[in-house]
């Protein structure tokens, strides 16, 4: 407790605080069409592929928008990106709320929603910018955990919708807004470090490095997974087990809310074990699990274990991943951070689109979750081949940080 007092007084408290809220609002926002996917396919008499389409647009927008956003935020500063973003939102659940009727109206949608996800890269660099470089991992691991938001849409949306109708949700979260917008108000400052002041170039400089995709890929696997089974899941739970939208909306909630708490979790185990070893138990597990979940199509408290497990597993490796990040990019951290996050979230948009066409083609589920597991053994050989380059020049064995 006093290490973590410690943490607090050496960067502005209030600001991570803000940051956190503010993300965890964004996350929220940005599966709200996942968590309202029963309602919704029921209301416009969608097709499994249509609602695979519908749940990805929103994952594909938010990650082409985290790179502009985070562009704005070098020109007019963190916290006043956040406010025009939150802005956004605004207009974005105000379109929802009056004008949404059709699927393609929901397409649209989905790309305004794209603007609560395009919150990364900024609420991580806000939320950890006041902090000194001992402290960065952790408040930027703190903040992160305001993926808890993506259950507590999955939880309240599925409620609301029940109680007011689908599109009311809309204007609800519109009202929630008011939230964030003034914690940020009042409690935000602008920190003073000198990642907001990165070129272009140094910006997408790891892209043009293997290390960068290296680390793109493994992102797309766990937090891609992430972000797209949480936007999945209501709608398996509600067409393969039968259970109320309220209900699915709540297992959904179950899972999403392990691989939030996992996250701070991954990146402190990867300290102390290191971000290699961490990452190869959690592809290891990903793979397993997802594969089992496939088969276990029929057993619905078996399913609900699985996910779990599987999405403490995903949690554990966006913290590992992000325990390498300054490892690997000492100095240009926040940069190197916000563009694997960008290039990496795109793997979300695959999961309900591959999950969708195998119910529509094949008429079960199994195949997407067995495309995503391969997927993930994938992933799991190319990072062990690569980790020998790794620990040779800026790793410890397992990926440990280097003694000074």
């Amino acid at each position: 407790m006093t290490g973590f007092r410690t943490f607090l007084k050496a960067g502005h408290s209030p600001t991570l605080l803000a940051a956190f809220i503010y993300f965890t609002y964004c996350c929220g926002v940005w599966v709200t069409n996942g968590a309202m996917a029963p309602f919704i396919k029921e209301s416009l008499n969608l097709s499994p592929a249509q609602i695979g389409v519908m749940l990805s647009v929103p994952i594909f927008a938010g990650a082409i928008m985290r790179f502009p956003l985070g562009i704005l935020a070098q020109y007019i500063g963190r916290k006043n990106a956040t406010l025009v973003e939150m802005g956004g939102i605004a207009i974005a659940l105000a379109f929802g709320y009056f004008f949404v009727e059709s699927f393609n109206d929901l397409l649209a949608m989905g790309v305004l929603l794209g603007i609560a996800g395009a919150s990364f890269g900024v609420a991580l660099s806000l939320g950890s910018g006041s902090f000194p470089a001992r402290y960065k991992g952790l408040a930027m691991g703190l903040v992160g955990a305001g993926n808890v938001g993506t259950s507590i849409s999955a939880l309240l949306a599925p409620q609301l919708a029940m109680a007011y109708g689908w599109k009311a949700v809309y204007g609800i979260a519109a009202l929630g807004l008011l939230v964030p917008v003034v914690v940020m108000v009042v409690l935000g400052r602008e920190p003073d470090d000198v990642d907001k002041h990165a070129s272009f170039k140094e910006h997408i400089a790891c892209l043009f490095e293997k290390d960068g995709w290296a680390f793109s890929i493994i992102y797309a696997i766990t937090f891609g997974g992430f972000i797209g089974l949480t936007t999945f899941l209501p709608s398996y739970y509600y067409d393969q087990f039968g259970v109320s939208k309220v209900q699915a909306g709540q297992l959904t909630m179950l899972a999403a809310f392990m691989g939030a708490a996992l996250r701070i979790f991954g990146g402190w185990i990867s300290d102390h074990w290191g971000g290699i070893n961490t990452l190869t138990a959690v592809l290891v597990v990903i793979s397993i699990t997802l594969l089992l979940c496939g088969l276990a199509g029929g057993s619905l408290v078996l399913t609900t274990l699985l996910m779990m497990l599987c999405f403490a597993a995903l949690g554990a490796g966006n913290g590992a991943l992000f325990q390498l990040v300054p490892l690997r990019w000492p100095l240009t951290t926040a940069v190197a951070g916000s563009m694997i996050g960008e290039i990496g979230a795109l793997g979300g948009g695959l999961v309900p689109n591959a999950m969708g066409l195998s119910k529509q083609y094949a008429g079960t589920y199994f195949w997407g979750f067995a495309l995503f597991a391969v997927l993930s053994l994938g992933v799991l050989g190319m990072m062990r081949a690569m980790q020998l380059r790794w620990t040779r020049t800026w790793a410890e064995k397992g990926g440990r940080a280097r003694s000074a």
